[in-house]
Parts: structure tokens; sequence; C-alpha cells
């Protein structure tokens, strides 16, 4: 009864302060303003079956992608058997299911199957990371954090499948023994291999199989709360990610509704436009983006082949798109501890631009769209640069001279070029 209690307490806590961080991240979304991503549902549900569910843009590295899948697969899979844990730990049973009679030997021998191929996965993963050094892990923002957090969670799993294949070869050997209530169930073709360094008294697999049962759940629990930390909240935020990613077509820019407005109104002058106040053109902060690009930012697996895509990057400028990413899901990190610390509407003199992302790196985007389809999640970084752009220009008229000399000819010759229209077809006579 008491092993029940402690199960039950520490079950709550983990769940309640996941909840409470989840929160706080929501909270922290929807700080950014209002973009409206119910059209098209059956579209919605397409992409996010295809793209997060189904990963198909991982298949663009055939190798990789094979590894995460394993990962992925085996992981949520295997996570079906928490269930069996959590009943158990409830109500000090010991492998409810295993009424299920042979599909049950089914699931475990299948459950042991797929904790191999997570298990080696994870252990390539740290070999690409940490002896290979793939370059797209490389980068001015992969400093010492996001290094040791994809290390982290790929030992945690390396670790929590060695527990959960240790536990079942304890489990399987005390069967064998008939001790206590450990009923003969389950199927065990990876474990069955690591029987024979287990020892052989009753007390000794008990203990393994108990230490093993503890640890593998207890770590799942604090994965699971780890995951608010981490760039593997991913987990859990690809699938909104995609559904409410953009279906208009990836290089087609918003058009500001006060501008528009504007132009309109100066070529018809029976167009009244709204009488609305413009707002601020762009975005200088976190909070001027709209809540789908903090989504974004909290959804970006710091994978890198948006960086590893970007023409601009692979020429040595200053701009990674991941980067862009990355400071602004740690800018809005640092308004939403603000915001805890002091209240809503507190300014700490700081901004996205300039105090995260240089104005040398969106001025190197070429907006060529390479970072967003390469992304396996459908987030968008060109979307963010743009609109630090427009602030830029709109509010500040701050752009760099050569951006300067084509507005002058756009507004002046009606071209980016600096020759008068009337000479536009001297090519044609030459």
């Amino acid at each position: 009864m008491i092993s029940q209690l402690i199960f039950i307490f520490i079950t709550l806590a983990a769940v309640a302060l996941f909840s409470l961080n989840a929160r706080k991240i929501w909270r922290n979304i929807n700080l950014g303003h209002a973009r409206d991503r119910s059209d098209r549902p059956a579209a919605r549900w397409l992409t996010m079956l295809r793209v997060a569910f189904g990963q198909s843009k991982m298949a663009t590295k055939p190798i990789p992608a094979l590894l995460h899948f394993f990962v992925y697969a085996g992981f949520v899979i295997i996570n079906i058997e928490v269930l069996e844990i959590v009943i158990d730990g409830i109500s000090g049973s010991h492998r409810a299911f295993h009424g299920l009679g042979g599909f049950y030997s089914f699931l475990i021998g299948s459950f042991e199957i797929l904790a191999l191929t997570v298990w080696l996965s994870c252990v390539i993963f740290l070999i690409r990371r940490n002896v290979i050094r793939v370059r797209r892990f490389k980068g001015v923002e992969m400093t010492a954090w996001p290094k040791s957090d994809a290390n982290l969670i790929l030992v945690t799993e390396i670790l929590l499948m060695s527990a959960f294949l240790i536990m079942n070869a304890a489990d399987a050997k005390l069967q064998a023994l008939g001790a206590g209530h450990y009923i003969s169930a389950g199927s065990f073709p990876v474990s069955s291999w690591l029987q024979g360094i287990l020892p052989a008294t009753e007390t000794s697999l008990v203990f393994i199989e108990r230490f093993c049962w503890w640890f593998h759940i207890i770590g799942i629990l604090a994965f699971l709360n780890y995951l608010p930390y981490s760039k593997h909240f991913h987990i859990l935020l690809a699938f909104p990610n995609t559904y409410f990613s953009k279906l208009r077509p990836k290089g087609e820019f918003t058009n500001m509704e006060s501008v528009k407005n504007e132009v309109k109104a100066m070529l018809d002058p029976s167009f009244t436009p709204p009488e609305t106040a413009p707002g601020k053109f762009g975005a200088k902060d976190v909070t001027d983006l709209t809540w789908v690009n903090l989504l974004n930012a909290y959804t970006c697996t710091e994978c890198g082949r948006c960086t590893a895509a970007c023409p601009a990057n692979i020429t040595g400028k200053l701009l990674s798109p991941r980067k862009i990413m990355m400071d602004t899901r740690d800018r809005l990190e640092e308004v939403g501890r603000n915001i805890d610390k002091h209240g809503a509407g507190y300014e700490d003199g700081k901004a996205l631009l300039d105090d995260y992302i240089s104005r040398e790196e969106i001025w190197a985007c070429t907006t060529c769209n390479a970072c967003t389809q390469a992304c396996p999640v459908n987030i968008d970084p060109l979307e963010i640069i743009v609109e630090l752009r427009r602030y830029a220009v709109m509010e500040e008229s701050k752009s760099p001279a050569s951006i300067n000399a084509m507005f002058g000819n756009v507004e002046n010759n009606g071209a980016p070029w600096k020759y008068s229209p009337a000479d536009r077809l001297n090519w044609r006579d030459a």
C-alpha cells in the first residue's frame, strides 16, 4: 500500500508540474497577434497526418529518416505499456493486461524489438553528433546548452530502453522460478539474451526488476517534465504546428491591411478606408509577431536542415534560419519570465530586433524559401525575417543603401533600375 501511495503521489505531482509549465508556454504563444488559421480544415488535417504523423519531409535524408522513425515509432508504441504500469502502480497488480493471452505475448515481444531499435538508433545519433560531428549540428547558435540538450535526451532514451529490457529479463527469470506474484505472461525475444548476466537468486532478481520498474516510470515522468525546457517539445507541438501551417504558396507574403487600404484609396477615390488605427508596421519584438510565429519558435527541433539549405548561410553570410527560430524562442521565454516576475506590461528595454537578431542577419536573407521547404515540421522562419524587415523600413526608415537605392528607382522610374522608363527598350535597337 505504501508503494502504491508513493506511486500515485509521484504521478500526480509530475502531471501537475507539466500542466503548469505547459500553461506558461500556451500563455507565451498567445502573446502574439491573432492570425486566422481555421480555413480548409480537411487540408489541414491531411497536412498534419502527412507531415507530422507520417514524417514525409524527413525522407529527403533517408538514413536519419529511418533512424528517427525507429525512435519515434518505438518510443510512442512502447509507452503504451505505461498504461499497464500506471494500472499496476495504482492497484498493486503485476502485468495487469496478462489476461490478453497470446496477444499480450505479441505486444511484449513487439515492444522489446522496438526498444532495441530505439536503443540502437539513439546510439547512432550520439555517434553522428559527437564523433562524426555532422556539419549541420554546428553553428554559432549551437552553444553548450543546445548540444547538451540533444545529448541528454538521447542518453535518457537509451537508459529508459535499457531499464525496460533489463526489467523484462529479470521478470522472465522470476517467472521461471515461480516467484511470488510474477505471473507467467509475455514473450521476451530480446531480453532473453540478457538473462545470463543477471543473478540467479530470487531476492536479487526482485530488487533488479523493481528498481528498473521504478526507474522506467520515474524516467518517463521526468522526461515529460523536461520537454517544456527542451527542443524536444516538438514531440507534442509538431502536430498543432503542422495543422496550423500555411496552406498558401510558401513564397506568398501577407499584405498589411492598413497599407492595402491606403493603396486602394489612391487608386479608387470612391473607396473609404475603415477608421482604424494602423498600428505598428512589422515586428520589433516577439509580441509584434503572430501566435503562429511563436508556435513555430517553440516547435523548432534545432535539426539544422533549414540552415543547411540556406544559400546565404552556405555562402558565408551571417544568417542562420535555425538561429532566427532559437532567438525568437529565447526572447519569448525571457518575456514570459518577466511577466511571471513583474506582471504583464513590464518593459525590460530589450527587443527581438538588435538584442537577439541583428540587422545583418535579416538583410542577408534572399527570401528564397529554402528554409521553409526544408523544415520537417513546416516552420516558417522567413515570415519572422520579413516582419523584422518591415519594421526596420516602415517604422524606422532604416535599410541598407542598396535597398534605399532600389526604393528610389521604383519611386522615380517605376522599376528597380536607375535608367528612365523611356529607355527601357533601347536594348532592342542596339
